[in-house]
């Protein structure tokens, strides 16, 4: 049966499941207490421990001997922050952040520890200075009649009104691209609205589940899936989608669910990742923890959490940039003219 999974009445379910859980166990504002609500809240309600230890062999318990004997009830607030930090970053998970009013720990080696892959400079020559910009959009018709669509950020709200003009705007082109490269995700009703555009009928784009216990292995069943097509213009010819290193989360999504529409080629380096969607909660000090905890899978029941591999690899070379030349854009475009 088809469903259309609410993310709202999921992260309710998220609420009252951490609160319940924490609500057994309270722990002393002491850097011995928060390390010890920290390691516990990961180990209830994280979502990727089986994946992580399949594919680099993390092993939580064994993180919580490695980093428990660094801790100190005379430490500071800074050492304490530090440890808990590189606690973290042993999940390899760019949604698990620890948050201070003085700092934010992040994991970002899923974006860093690659080439970039994307230009401001060149994107500023191919888009000039009369394209037009539809809330999120900036887009254009390209020099050979190629429809171009830079979306930084799915924060950044889209209506269906803009979507309406962006695509009767650009009708009378070959083809589409829709540029993502650098969107670190945001909300994914804006990546399903898009996306919506893209195809005529119903699409099974993957699977989603919820934790339900404190257990590693306390899932829902999967939940479908789908995307609906919209009930407004859609677009009817071909679409290649450019990614980077730097699509994250929400946008992540987007792939996935563009790499099921008929007519799209994904082109580009691989997405970063990010496929659980995140939930916040608060240690005994006050910082904030943010965690992956609802697993999201593709069509085939794979996770995409360390990412989406493209169509056509292809990387902006340097003879290329030194030319003033996008090397993926203009992939794209020889593709979209085939």
């Amino acid at each position: 049966m088809k469903r259309f999974i609410s993310y709202v009445i999921i992260a309710v379910a998220m609420a009252a499941t951490v609160t319940s859980c924490v609500d057994e166990e309270e722990f002393d504002d002491s850097p011995t207490g928060n390390f010890e609500a920290l390691w516990k809240i990961i180990d209830e309600h994280y979502c990727f421990f089986d994946y992580k230890k399949q594919e680099y062999g993390l092993d939580w318990d064994d993180v919580y001997a490695k980093y428990r004997v660094r801790i100190s009830d005379n430490m500071t607030s800074d050492q304490l922050f530090e440890v808990m930090a590189d606690m973290l970053s042993e999940l390899r998970d760019g949604h698990v952040n620890l948050s201070r009013a003085a700092d934010f720990a992040r994991y970002w080696s899923w974006k860093e520890d690659y080439p970039s892959n994307f230009s401001d400079t060149l994107q500023r020559r191919y888009l000039g200075t009369d394209y037009q910009i539809a809330s999120g959009i900036t887009y254009r018709v390209l020099d050979d009649n190629i429809g171009y669509i830079y979306y930084e950020s799915f924060s950044d709200a889209i209506g269906e009104g803009n979507l309406d003009e962006v695509i009767n705007r650009l009708m009378l082109c070959n083809g589409l691209i829709i540029d993502i490269r650098n969107n670190g995700g945001g909300n994914l009703t804006n990546a399903e609205k898009l996306a919506a555009r893209f195809t005529n009928e119903a699409v099974h784009v993957g699977y989603i589940c919820h934790k339900t216990g404190p257990g590693h292995n306390d899932f829902s069943e999967k939940e479908e899936q789908w995307i609906e097509p919209s009930s407004n213009m859609r677009w009817q010819k071909k679409v290649c989608v450019l990614t980077n290193r730097s699509v994250y989360s929400a946008a992540n999504e987007f792939v996935k669910y563009m790499a099921c529409m008929p007519s799209v080629t994904i082109v580009g380096d691989s997405t970063g990742g990010g496929a659980g969607l995140p939930f916040n909660n608060s240690l005994p000090n006050g910082w904030a923890v943010r965690f992956s905890a609802c697993p999201m899978y593709d069509t085939e029941g794979h996770t995409t959490e360390f990412g989406i591999a493209p169509d056509y690899k292809v990387s902006i070379t340097d003879d290329d940039f030194d030319k003033g030349i996008d090397t993926i854009i203009e992939f794209a475009r020889n593709l979209l003219k085939e």
